[in-house]
Formats: structure tokens, C-alpha cells, sequence
């Protein structure tokens, strides 16, 4: 499954100059004003996992490949923007395609860096972007249920169950709670419902507090406030240091971890970025050994079973599905071969109700 993360935040917050340092794009405009990004900036990075390095350091293969993760920086939202302010609403329709968000907020002061609202107030920016998210959502179901409105008086059955179901998340977003905790979400019709509007306030947030580096070391207390807030919305939050990362970038690997272990952090933002988002959304992954000629790792959310797995790599063999050979990673790494787990009694064999787990290494066989 294609994982893609939303960069969101206020203007000026750090947005820009996180992505550049993720996805290592430096073509992502990083100035000290409010606006600097127009255009969403896209990035496709590889997933980094270290699990994939052992398998091809023994493996061999002739090419290998990550699973891919697609970064969005979206331009900052101010107050107003679900009703074109700013630069309009425009960019809140570029968050309805992530699979999860990023809000970045700033925890430190500068007097040199300008904030769109005069001063530090890690709540009430949250806020703010979060109104603008459940107003657009707003917007979204009132137009939906016009629609519904008058293929139901139309005499259409699923149309007046639909927009009962509409009306009833409407009512709930109306006192300002996003519709990921809307109480029925679980409901097929309800799903389907998300599903089709792609409501913004439906998606999975990791708060990002941006911090200087002395930040990173010791909580302060936009940091702490920032945390307060996660846990009142259940939701996940990370600390980063946006420039230290830009500054990671230029670094090789052993440097890298020199200077993370000096900062008091012991691995990069993207890595908690990415850790965050699987938390968040539920993923795994796996790995294919194709005859030894590649090796490639997949996204799949977790339970998700062995037919489904295996349309990930393709459509056929999903159609086609047998049975799939499995060997557990850690048992790959300790014998050092398929061979050598095949001698071992290692490889076992599953049919299509079994579910994949974390790291496994599968060979599909099917006949279409």
C-alpha cells in the first residue's frame, strides 16, 4: 500500500525545512516568512529499515528496493483558510489524499523568526488549524448532504439511509470534535461515508514539536503543552529539532549517530516520523526474495492475510494465490540462507487464512 504523510502546520513553523531534511529534497523553499510554500512539494523517500540491508547483505541479489514513503509538504493554514484566507482553501485539499498528518508546532522561541500570530501559543495554533480542518469538513457533508437530500426525496433507499447517517456526523463535527472519534465511525455506511468525502478531521495526527536544539535534551513548556494536548486527542506526538535535522543531511552515517548521541537523541526524525505513522496507521511490513535476482520490502496494514499480501507485489498472484512459504526474519538472519532454513525445517508452509507478520520473508506460489 502506497504510505503518505501530510506535513501540516501555521505558517513559518518549520514545515519546509523538515521535509527538506526528510526527504533530503532541498527543493522545498525554507524562508523566514509566512507563505514561502505555494505549491504542495512532493517527495518519495525510501522507507529506511535496516532489517532489508541484513537480507541483502546475504542474499546477494542483483537489485533490491525499499518500500516507499510520499512526503507532502502542504503550505502553512492560517485563521480563515476553510473560508480563503491565506492562500485559500485550496491546500486543505491536498491533505485529503495523506494516509496520516504531521502537525508540526513550533516549541521554541526566536525573536528573528517571525510567528504568524505575534507570539508563541502551542494550543491555540493547534487550534487554530484544527477549526480550519473541522470547517472545510463542514463544508464537505453540507454539500454531500444536499446531494442526498434530493436523490432521497427522489425515492432512493440508500440515499435516505446515507443521509441520516450524514446528518448525524455533521451534527457531531458541528461541536467542534473531529470525526475520528465520531462514536459510529466503525458502521459500513459510515465508512463508506469517509471513504467516499475523505474527511480531513477523520485522519490519524502526530503532533511534531519543532524544538532548538536545547529542546531535544529538556522538555520546556511549549513541549509539554504540546504533549498535553496529544493526549487529550489520543493521539501520538514526537519531538524533533528541524534545523538539526537539515543539518544531519550533509553527515555520513557514523557522523550521524555521533552528533544524535551529543543532542541526547538516539535516532533521526524521520526514523520517529515513520515509526510514528505505522503506529498510527497500523503497518507492517514484509520481504520478497525474488530467486535470489531482488529483494524488496511491502507495506501492508497489519492482519492483513496472505492473498491480499500477495497482491501487493501483484494483482495476479492475489487472483491466482496457492499457498505461501514463509520464513521468520530472525530465523533467516541466524541460518544465513533460504537453503540453509529449508535444511532446518524453517520454511513453513500457509494457506489463505494465514496472517502475515512483521518482517516475514515470503515466496508466493500461484497459477492463474
Amino acid at each position: 500500500m502506497a504510505l503518505s504523510i501530510g506535513i501540516i502546520g501555521l505558517p513559518n513553523v518549520g514545515k519546509s525545512t523538515l521535509f527538506n531534511a526528510l526527504t533530503k529534497a532541498q527543493n522545498a523553499a525554507a524562508e523566514n516568512y509566512p507563505f514561502c510554500t505555494i505549491e504542495p512539494n512532493k517527495a518519495v523517500v525510501p522507507l529506511p529499515d535496516e532489517r532489508l540491508k541484513k537480507i541483502v547483505s546475504l542474499v546477494k541479489p542483483i537489485k533490491s528496493a525499499n518500500a516507499v514513503i510520499a512526503f507532502l509538504d502542504i503550505a502553512g493554514l492560517v485563521k480563515g483558510a476553510s473560508k480563503g484566507e491565506g492562500l485559500g482553501n485550496q491546500f486543505l485539499g491536498n491533505i485529503r489524499e495523506c494516509s496520516v498528518l504531521i502537525h508540526i508546532v513550533r516549541c521554541f522561541e526566536n525573536e528573528d523568526i517571525i510567528h504568524v500570530e505575534g507570539n508563541l501559543s502551542p494550543s491555540r495554533d493547534i487550534e487554530t488549524l484544527e477549526t480550519e480542518l473541522l470547517l472545510s469538513d463542514i463544508q464537505t457533508l453540507e454539500r454531500k448532504i444536499e446531494k442526498l437530500q434530493k436523490t432521497a426525496k427522489a425515492g432512493d433507499k440508500n440515499s435516505r439511509e446515507s443521509l441520516g447517517e450524514a446528518q448525524s456526523l455533521l451534527a457531531f463535527i458541528n461541536e467542534n470534535k473531529p470525526a475520528i472519534f465520531f462514536p459510529e465511525k466503525e458502521k459500513d455506511t459510515i465508512k463508506s461515508l469517509l471513504n467516499e468525502l475523505k474527511l480531513m478531521t477523520s485522519k490519524k495526527v502526530i503532533f511534531c514539536a519543532n524544538v532548538d536544539e536545547d529542546g531535544l535534551i529538556t522538555d520546556n513548556e511549549y513541549v509539554n503543552e504540546v504533549k498535553n494536548y496529544a493526549v487529550s486527542r489520543n493521539a501520538a506526538m514526537v519531538k524533533i529539532s528541524a534545523r538539526m535535522e537539515e543539518e544531519l543531511i550533509s553527515l555520513n552515517e557514523a557522523e550521524q549517530e555521533e552528533y544524535l548521541a551529543s543532542s541526547g537523541s538516539n535516532e533521526s526524525g524521520l526514523k520517529k516520523v515513520i515509526k510514528s505513522s505505522f503506529e498510527a496507521l497500523n503497518l507492517i511490513s514484509f520481504f520478497t526474495t525474488t530467486g535470489g535476482k531482488e529483494v524488496r520490502e511491502w507495506i501492508i496494514p497489519k492482519g492483513t492475510k496472505a492473498p491480499q499480501a500477495a497482491g501487493e507485489v501483484h494483482t495476479d498472484f492475489e487472483k491466482g494465490f496457492i499457498r505461501a512459504e514463509v520464513i521468520k526474519y530472525e530465523d533467516f538472519i541466524k541460518f544465513g540462507s533460504e537453503a540453509a532454513c529449508r535444511s532446518a525445517g524453517l520454511i513453513h508452509v500457509h494457506g489463505k487464512d494465514y496472517t502475515v507478520e512483521d518482517g516475514d520473508i515470503i515466496h508466493f506460489l500461484f497459477n492463474v
